[in-house]
């Protein structure tokens, strides 16, 4: 394995304290969404606040972790986007509508409002850095929703192909590298471990 490149110090925050900062978890890696759930529950354990918006991921049955976020004090969510797999076929649906496109800029909406209000100290924008590639946003109205959040309102972006400018926006950019992956391997997504 190669060796870890160097961290880039980021003069911007440089002595910074609290939270305020912008991450990127991004890349072709599982486990994106995953880190952030996980910063999630340490945030309400610290008793803190959190808002999660889903991004292009409707329906109720593909996502296991809301059963247990609902009994979570201090989490809150939203999910925007239609529900992409087939319930007769299981298959996914890869096809981008004007309704994904509806669904997107009322979680952006959503997002900022939470973003902008100061209730929440954590933030987090789950797929949003794929939804805006494969088009449903734009980049301009993801920025702007960043730039209009608190001071001290933390804040987490995740999904595959950000653009740059969310690269750049970003205080810490962790990207999941993909080595190997069971569904590859004819491995099918598994209850609680995938979804």
């Amino acid at each position: 394995m190669p060796s870890s490149p160097q961290p880039i110090l980021d003069e911007r925050i440089k002595g910074r304290q609290g939270y305020g900062l912008i991450q990127l978890i991004h890349g072709h890696g599982k486990g994106k969404t995953t880190a952030a759930l996980g910063q999630a529950v340490r945030c309400a354990g610290a008793g803190k606040r959190v808002m999660i918006v889903y991004f292009d991921k409707g329906g109720t049955s593909h996502y296991s972790e809301r059963k247990i976020i609902d009994q979570i004090e201090g989490i809150e969510y939203v999910a925007t986007g239609r529900d992409r797999i087939d319930p007769v076929t299981n298959r996914f649906d890869f096809s981008i509508t004007d309704e994904d496109k509806r669904e997107a800029a009322m979680g952006i909406d959503i997002a900022g409002a939470a973003m902008a209000s100061g209730e929440y100290d954590l933030v987090i924008l789950d797929e949003i850095n794929s939804t805006q590639n494969l088009g449903m946003l734009s980049v301009n109205a993801v920025l702007d929703a960043l730039n209009s959040k608190a001071e001290t309102t933390e804040i987490i972006l995740t999904g595959r192909n950000p653009a740059q400018e969310f690269i750049d926006a970003a205080h810490l950019v962790t990207e999941m590298t993909l080595i190997r992956h069971y569904f590859y391997s004819g491995v099918q997504a598994r209850e609680g471990i995938d979804y």
